[in-house]
């Protein structure tokens, strides 16, 4: 796995927006607003940052070596994941979705419904 598969499988979710918000080398991926994925693309080891339930975030730091509490993040909710090839894509791409879900999941009533009007 690469920065581009990573960046297109982020961004080619409903309602995904990518961004720099903090500085030049954090690509962040948000949702209605909210951030779900951040990758540092200044860091020769690829990473990204996901957002994660306490309880699975402590079951996958303790499961994964390339699992870390997140970098510069909420340590209960957000984890790095090291992209080192120890994990199977498909399982980052199932974390990507967990934490996409997690914010869609998170919305407001008014959000949820702007959301559901999003062309996908």
């Amino acid at each position: 796995m690469n920065i581009e598969n990573l960046r297109n499988y982020c961004i080619c979710k409903k309602g995904v927006a990518e961004c720099f918000p903090f500085d030049n080398v954090t690509l962040v991926f948000k949702v209605m607003n909210k951030m779900f994925a951040l990758i540092n693309l200044d860091n020769p080891e690829l990473s990204i940052n996901l957002k994660a339930m306490p309880e699975k975030a402590i079951e996958l730091r303790e499961q994964f070596l390339c699992v870390k509490a997140g970098f510069h993040m909420n340590k209960k909710h957000w984890n790095t994941i090291i992209i080192d090839g120890s994990v199977p894509d498909v399982m980052i791409y199932q974390w990507i979705n967990d934490s996409y879900d997690l914010i869609i999941h998170g919305l407001s009533k008014k959000e949820k419904a702007e959301f559901t009007k999003l062309i996908p």
